[in-house]
């Protein structure tokens, strides 16, 4: 009878069926999955082939254009970090100074110059302040402070960039005297900020300030203000448009308020205020002179401080 017929294979339940169909089954469904839309088909879904026998030829070309790219660009962007560490610690050896060079522009110095003791005092400067041997760091303020003090001949520094590896050029710009100054039995230079040095790399100056007034001295300390030494210069220019030539001015003693200036080929002392316009000083002290040469006189002084009149004895 029907009824106790055996079922067919399709029809017995899913937990019944053998092994050999569930791996059947699965077989088929990984086929399928092989030809699905944007699935390689090459044998693989992996960039990477874990089996011994494989071979990378299995990648498409689509991949390994794909990888090359990636592998270009990882490539490029290590070279340019390379490139810019290079050109960074390059930059950095440039502007590093191991070495100072010094060198003098000013054309006018007649004298030659011992550029070692210079380079020296800048080493010493550096040494003391380290951060200052990267050029971009160095205050050239500071640093002819320094130096100033340390040779009071040097007016300043200034940096001008590297000369090699290591090494940075210094310009150093001398202290030009408008004078000499006498004190006691040392003889000194002022330049035109009043400040005066021992060592003088111009010619010597016309003028000779003989100090009597018991200034104390402290070299490279400005020791005459701005006005006095204009005021000097102003009566050596003059008095050359007059004629006359001042070879000495004296401070007297007592005072900074006056001064005393004596003449090549005339016989008195002049004595002039800084308080009083200078220009009609020496043109009181030029006809108090022609006077006194006319007449045949020659007095110990002149004295023209006093606005239109001249005193002497």
């Amino acid at each position: 009878m029907k009824l106790f017929q055996r079922k067919k294979q399709s029809e017995l339940p899913r937990r019944r069926r053998t092994s050999g169909d569930r791996i059947a089954s699965d077989e088929s469904q990984v086929s399928s999955d092989i030809f699905r839309r944007n699935r390689t088909l090459t044998g693989t879904t992996s960039n990477r082939l874990h089996s011994s026998g494989s071979s990378s030829d299995l990648r498409s070309p689509r991949v390994k254009a794909h990888n090359l790219a990636s592998m270009r660009r990882k490539v490029f962007g290590v070279l340019v970090i390379v490139i810019l560490s290079a050109g960074l610690l390059w930059w950095l050896i440039n502007q590093f100074t191991a070495i100072p060079t010094v060198i003098v522009t000013d054309t006018t110095i007649t004298k030659s110059i011992n550029t070692d003791k210079y380079a020296k005092s800048i080493q010493n400067y550096l040494e003391s302040n380290p951060l200052g041997r990267l050029q971009f760091l160095l205050d050239d303020k500071s640093l002819s402070n320094f130096v100033s003090a340390d040779l009071s001949e040097v007016a300043g520094v200034e940096q001008r960039g590297a000369s090699g590896i290591g090494q940075t050029d210094f310009a150093v710009t001398m202290r030009k005297p408008v004078a000499g100054w006498s004190i006691g039995d040392k003889q000194y230079y002022v330049d035109a900020s009043g400040v005066p040095f021992e060592i003088n790399y111009y010619d010597k100056p016309k003028v000779q300030i003989i100090d009597e007034s018991g200034i104390a001295l402290n070299e490279g300390v400005a020791i005459a203000s701005n006005r006095f030494l204009s005021f000097v210069g102003r009566v050596v220019a003059l008095s050359s448009s007059s004629g006359y030539t001042v070879t000495e001015a004296i401070l007297p003693a007592g005072t900074t308020r006056q001064l005393e200036v004596r003449l090549q080929g005339v016989g008195p002392l002049v004595k002039l205020s800084i308080d009083r316009p200078v220009a009609e000083q020496v043109e009181d002290m030029s006809r108090a002179v022609q006077y006194f040469k006319d007449h045949g006189q020659s007095p110990q002084y002149i004295d023209v401080r006093v606005s239109g009149k001249a005193f002497y004895r």
